[in-house]
C-alpha cells in the first residue's frame, strides 16, 4: 500500500491540500469562508461524499477541497468509508492531505478513524505492475488525520493493518496467471506469515497425493504447474474459540476439458483465485488486531487447464474424507478443491468453518455484481456473516442450502456427481460442499459476481476487489461459537 497515515493535533502547515467536511444541514464551518447560499449557488449542497475545490485560505499555500458528509446524524461506518473514498479521490493530484473528516460523526473515534482509512486508501490503490506507464497512480500518498485521540491513533493502526490486506490481495487477483502460478503464490504466502505471526505448512503434489487429496490432485492433472496447499495458523495464547477459513485458489481457470468460451469473462479467470486472496490477506491482519480465536486457514491452489493429462469427465475422484464424485463438468473444479480443503478443516474440529469462492456462474446470475451469496448448514455462522456484512458494506444474500436438490447430485458410480443439472448450481453447489464438512457448522461465501469491479466506484477500483477479506477480518474479530440452531 503507498499511502501512509498519521494522526497530528493540527493540520500541517505543510499539507498540499486540507480536505473540509461540510454537512448538508447545520452551520457551514468558519473556515471554508463561505456562506450556504454561496455554497448552494456555486451548486455545494454538502450531499455525503460530493466535493468541490475552492481557493486556499488567506495567506496559505494549501489547496482546499470541501467534502459532503450528508446529515450527522446518519453517518455509520459504511458512509463514513464512502466518505474516506471520496475525500482521497477529489485530493488524488496532491501529494499530502489533512482533515478533520473522520472526527465529524456521531461513531466512536476509533470506529470513524479506521473506516476512513480504509476507505481513503483502498479508492487510491492503484495495479500498475505490468505498465510502463505509472502515470495513473494517484500523487496522494500522505494522509494526516487531525485529532489527538489515543482512539483515533488506534484506529488507524486497524484501517491501515486492513486496507493493506485489501490492497495486497486485489494485487494478487490482479497478477496474470503466467506471473503468480501456485508455487509462487505458496512462497509469498510464506514470507507474509512470516511477517505475521503464523504459523505455515506447506504441502506439494507427492504430499497432497499421500494426504489423500484428490481433489485438488485431479483438478491440477492438465497442468505443467504443480498444485500447493497452504495451511496457515494463528494460535494466540488462551484462545477458546476455533474457525477454518478455506480460500479457492485456482490460480487460472481454463474450464479444462469442459473448456470456457473465449470472452472477457475468460480473461478474468486469473481471479478465480481471489478466494485464497482473501483469505491470506484476512490472516495477515490478526496479529496486528491481536484477534483472541484460534484460526486455522488452508489456501488451495491449483490451475485447471486441458491437456493429455487432464482430468475427464465420467473420471472419479476420491477425496479426503474418503468421499467419491464423478465428474461432468470439469468447469466445475473449485468445489473439487474445496472439498479436500474443507474435509482437512473438519479433521481438527473446530467451531465453524467458512469457505470463500468465485464458484458459479449461477450465483452471479441470481444476485449480479454487488453482492455475494451466502449458504450454510448452521444458521449461526450465516447469521454472523450477515453481521460482519452490514459492519463492512461487503454485501452477502442468503441463499437456501435446499436438501431436496441433494438428489441432484446422485451418482450411479460414486457418491455424488460434481454437478447437479442446469438450474439452482449455487444451492447444488453449496450441497456438494457440505458432505465435507463432517457436520461442523459452516459456511460458503460464493463471490463469483462482487470478484471484480468494472469500474471506479467510491472505494471500489477497476479490476479485482478482494472481496471478502475485509468481511473475513471481521468475522474472527466478533467470532462467537454459533448455537447448533436449524438452518433456514
Amino acid at each position: 500500500m503507498r499511502t501512509s497515515f498519521t494522526v497530528s493535533k493540527t493540520v500541517p502547515a505543510t499539507a498540499a491540500v486540507v480536505a473540509i467536511p461540510v454537512a448538508s444541514d447545520g452551520p457551514v464551518p468558519k473556515e471554508v469562508g463561505l456562506t450556504r447560499a454561496q455554497l448552494t449557488a456555486m451548486g455545494f449542497e454538502g450531499k455525503c461524499c460530493t466535493t468541490m475545490p475552492i481557493a486556499p485560505a488567506p495567506g496559505s499555500k494549501s489547496a482546499r477541497v470541501l467534502v459532503g458528509i450528508g446529515a450527522v446524524k446518519d453517518i455509520n461506518e459504511a458512509t463514513m468509508r464512502n466518505i474516506g473514498a471520496a475525500a482521497a479521490r477529489a485530493c488524488a493530484k496532491h501529494g499530502s492531505m489533512a482533515t478533520t473528516l473522520a472526527g465529524v460523526s456521531r461513531l466512536n473515534k476509533r470506529a470513524a478513524a479506521k473506516v476512513f482509512v480504509e476507505g481513503a486508501a483502498l479508492a487510491l490503490h492503484r495495479w500498475v505492475n505490468l505498465k510502463n506507464d505509472k502515470s495513473s497512480l494517484p500523487a496522494l500518498t500522505k494522509i494526516t488525520l487531525v485529532g489527538d485521540s489515543t482512539d483515533t491513533k488506534a484506529g488507524v493502526a486497524e484501517g491501515v493493518a486492513v486496507a493493506t490486506a485489501v490492497c495486497t490481495a486485489r494485487d494478487h487477483a490482479n497478477t496474470p496467471p503466467s506471473h503468480l502460478t501456485a508455487t509462487k503464490f505458496a512462497k509469498e504466502a510464506v514470507a507474509i506469515a512470516k511477517k505475521s505471526g503464523l504459523k505455515v505448512t506447506v504441502y506439494d503434489k507427492k504430499q497432497l497425493e499421500t494426504m489423500g487429496c484428490g481433489g485438488i490432485v485431479g483438478v491440477n492433472a492438465g497442468s505443467v504447474e504443480p498444485p500447493r496447499v497452504v495451511k496457515l495458523v494463528w494460535a494466540p495464547a488462551g484462545a477458546t474459540n476455533k474457525v477454518v477459513l478455506v480460500g479457492k485458489g485456482v490460480m487460472y481457470d481454463s474450464g479444462g476439458i469442459s473448456l470456457k468460451p473465449s470472452d472477457a469473462g475468460h480473461a478474468s479467470m486469473k481471479m478465480d483465485m481471489s478466494g485464497a486472496a482473501a483469505v491470506l490477506g484476512a490472516m495477515s491482519t490478526l496479529k496486528a488486531l491481536k484477534v483472541k480465536t484460534h484460526v486455522t486457514a488452508y489456501l488451495m491452489c491449483t490451475d485447471n487447464l486441458p491437456s493429455g493429462s487432464a482430468m475427464k469427465l465420467g473420471d472419479v475422484l476420491t477425496f479426503r474424507n474418503g468421499k467419491t464424485a464423478e465428474i461432468h463438468n470439469t468447469d466445475a473444479e473449485g468445489r473439487l478443491i474445496l472439498a479436500d480443503g474443507l474435509s482437512l478443516g473438519a479433521e481438527g474440529k473446530p467451531d465453524a468453518m467458512v469457505d470463500i469462492a468465485t464458484l458459479t456462474g449461477a450465483c452471479m446470475g441470481a444476485l449480479g455484481k454487488k453482492m455475494a451469496g451466502v449458504l450454510g448448514n448452521n444458521q449461526g455462522v450465516v447469521d454472523q456473516l450477515l453481521a460482519s456484512s452490514g459492519r463492512t458494506d461487503e454485501l452477502l444474500w442468503q441463499l437456501p442450502l435446499f436438501q431436496d436438490y441433494r438428489a441432484l447430485l446422485d451418482s450411479n458410480v460414486a457418491d455424488m456427481k460434481n454437478v447437479g443439472g442446469p438450474y439452482g448450481g449455487a444451492i447444488t453447489a453449496s450441497l456438494f460442499l457440505n458432505e465435507f464438512t463432517g457436520g461442523i457448522p459452516w459456511a460458503h461465501l460464493d463471490i463469483a459476481g462482487p470478484m471484480e469491479s468494472d469500474s471506479d466506484n467510491g472505494w471500489l477500483n477497476r479490476g479485482a476487489t478482494a472481496f471478502g477479506t475485509r468481511l473475513l477480518v471481521d468475522f474472527v474479530v466478533n467470532f462467537k461459537k454459533p448455537v447448533k440452531a436449524p438452518k433456514k
